[in-house]
């Protein structure tokens, strides 16, 4: 579903990459690890085609993108720090994004708010949500248009041990549905059953196992 091959990649004059070759398939979960300041974002952003390669190729299954289209379609992503608009709630900031596609109900948001542990009656405004909140509703943004193939960077930081153990359920019945799963993390304990694929950041190259 998506092809890497031969990728490099520098930033800043460093190379995170060097001639990387791997795929992910339709209905995997794969899993990216490695130590802090290794590129995981910036492999994210690559998968996801937010950013090209220097050389080499990153290729999306052309089922994903319509005629025209840079960005695939169907992926639900949250990469980096999430960034909403602080002055409106939980909800309208999902109501902005949503008018983008018209695609889902109002109805549908809030179901999908209360399925990653938040209420979408909530009247504070996210300048005053917690970062677990702030966590909580980039995945409400990721799920909310019911995507087929889900890119997140550290899904379970700033999360306490019961709202982590509902987003590892959350992605348990996604990847029982044919969802592809992407999660990048320092770890993978927390999703280490569900694994088909691990890929290991390391001295410029991706391990496979």
């Amino acid at each position: 579903m998506i092809a890497v091959s031969e990728m490099s990649k520098r930033v800043r004059g460093t190379t995170l990459y060097r001639g990387v070759s791997f795929e992910i398939s339709e209905g995997s979960f794969t899993v990216i690890t490695g130590s802090h300041c290794t590129g995981k974002t910036m492999l994210l952003r690559m998968l996801s085609g937010f950013t090209t390669p220097d050389s080499g190729t990153v290729s999306i299954d052309p089922a994903y993108l319509s005629y025209g289209r840079t960005f695939p379609e169907r992926f639900g992503i949250t990469i980096d720090r999430p960034r909403f608009i602080t002055r409106r709630t939980g909800l309208g900031n999902l109501r902005t994004l949503a008018a983008i596609n018209a695609v889902v109900s109002e109805e549908h948001l809030a179901a999908t708010m209360r399925r990653v542990g938040l209420d979408p009656e909530d009247p504070r405004r996210v300048r005053d949500f917690t970062p677990a909140m702030i966590q909580q509703l980039a995945l409400a943004q990721a799920l909310m248009e019911d995507p087929r193939v889900l890119i997140l960077d550290e899904p379970f930081a700033e999360l306490n041990p019961e709202n982590r153990d509902g987003v590892v359920r959350i992605l348990r019945d996604l990847h029982a549905a044919g969802v592809t799963i992407v999660v990048a993390t320092q770890s993978l304990i927390h999703v280490q059953e569900l694994v088909t694929q691990h890929l290991i950041i390391r001295d410029e190259t991706v391990e496979t196992y």
